[in-house]
This record gives C-alpha cells, structure tokens and sequence, in this order.
C-alpha cells in the first residue's frame, strides 16, 4: 500500500495500529534474524568441539610418532645400557619395551580424554527446538466480532 493511501476497506487505521502487511514484514524479519542468531550459536559451538578434536587429534598423532620413530632410535641405547648396568640382555630389551608402551599408553590416554570433551551443540539444539516449538503452536486466531464490526467501519 501507498504511503498515505487508506485501506481498500474505506476505513483509516487509528493511530499506531499497523496493516497486516507490516506485521508480516516484521514478523518475517524477526524470523529471519532468529534463524541467523541459530546458526551463529551453532557456529560458534561446533568451533569450539572441533578445536577440542584437533587437540585430541593432534596428541594421537604424537603418540603413534613417539611409538614407532622413538623405538628403534633409542631402544638398543638403552637396552645395552641396562645391560653394562648388570642385568641381562633379554631383559634390558623387555624393560625398554615397556617403557615405550607406558608412553604411548599415557598419549593415547590424553586424546581419549580430549575426544570425550567434544559435546553435541546443547545450546543450538535447544533453540532450534523451541523455536520449532513456537512455530508448530503459532496458529492465527479467528477476529472477533468487535474486530470485524470495526475493520468494516460499523463502530469506532
């Protein structure tokens, strides 16, 4: 409509009440700018799970390197070390075995522990929810006489 046009119904609106056309545009806007909040919450949330999951990625990663690259490089150092301290040479190598288990057991205890941090987005879930709720429930409500007497221009 027009600025300054009168309805098609003859009438004019009383002051500060608006047409449906403005009602829906608000409505409509207001609708636009909960569903961009969402998905900034969800944004947000799941930047959050995937730092955790890098981390925890990341420790995996430096425990399966720890695992294999430091095993052959110091295992027969220490192993004849333990050894030139007296105890024989098939248990040298057992104990420096174990010792590289210990460590790769404590690194993948880090990234297990990280992994288990990461949480589903509650808070969006929460939102997306509710505001699915509102909608579902939002239904028009039929105008009442009075209403209706008025927009025809029966009463005032």
């Amino acid at each position: 409509m027009a600025a300054g046009a009168a309805p098609s119904n003859g009438r004019t609106p009383h002051e500060g009440e608006r047409t449906v056309g403005e009602l829906f545009a608000d409505a409509t806007a207001e609708l636009s700018s909960l569903v961009h909040d969402e998905i900034a919450l969800a944004k947000a949330e799941i930047k959050a799970d995937v730092v955790r999951g890098g981390i925890g990625t990341v420790a995996g990663v430096v425990a399966g390197v720890v695992a294999l690259a430091s095993v052959p490089m110091f295992s027969f150092a220490f192993a004849w070390g333990l050894q030139a301290l007296g105890i024989t040479t098939g248990w040298s190598f057992a104990i420096v075995g174990g010792a590289y288990l210990l460590v790769a057991a404590l690194l993948a205890f880090l990234m297990i522990r990280y992994f288990k941090k990461i949480r589903k987005p509650e808070r969006t879930i929460a939102g997306a929810q509710a505001t699915a709720q509102v909608l579902k429930n939002a239904r028009p409500r039929p105008a009442t006489k009075e209403e209706i007497d008025r927009a025809l221009g029966r009463i005032r």
